[in-house]
């Protein structure tokens, strides 16, 4: 079980990603979560620095795409700003939403990664599919209550993990 709970790479946030290490592991595609990966939870605030680095993403050649649990009319508009396709209320973990960016993207799930803050959400649906998982710290403390107590046991999930020698 240890293993569906467990990133790939544990980074602090978005920046921190080395596109080059992903090409490397023949990476070609990156699923990304939108709250608090992306920008803060149920906010419209772009910062200019999340923008600098999908512009990275799009210059190394990466394809990209959004999978979100959020809403589709916040998320439409999110999608244009930052010129991503995406996919709301994916009910993540389920794979149906991840399987859809692969598709759209013409990839394989070895061949992409996800990226998000959650354990549960975003690390589990991404490695029951076999995609390369990142997990980075969330952006803002402000989050849907459901997730604020979930943080309590993926808090544990994590320790537990560091303990095992899973995570470093």
């Amino acid at each position: 079980m240890w293993e569906f709970l467990c990133p790939d790479q544990y980074v602090e946030n978005i920046h921190k990603i080395d596109l080059e290490e992903l090409k490397n592991k023949g990476i070609r595609g990156i699923i990304m979560d939108l709250d608090n990966t992306l920008v803060p939870w149920k906010d419209h605030a772009v910062f200019p620095e999340v923008k600098e680095w999908i512009a990275r993403v799009k210059n190394a050649g990466f394809r990209s795409c959004i999978v979100s649990n959020a809403r589709a009319q916040r998320g439409g508009e999110l999608s244009d700003v930052f010129g991503i396709p995406a996919f709301w209320k994916a009910v993540k973990p389920r794979r149906r939403a991840f399987r859809k960016a692969l598709k759209l993207m013409g990839l394989k799930p070895s061949q992409a990664a996800v990226v998000g803050d959650q354990v549960f959400t975003d690390i589990l649906g991404g490695n029951r599919l076999g995609l390369h998982t990142i997990l980075v710290r969330p952006m803002d403390r402000k989050e849907f209550l459901g997730t604020m107590c979930i943080r309590k046991v993926e808090r544990a999930v994590l320790y537990g993990l560091k303990r095992k020698g899973y995570l470093k």
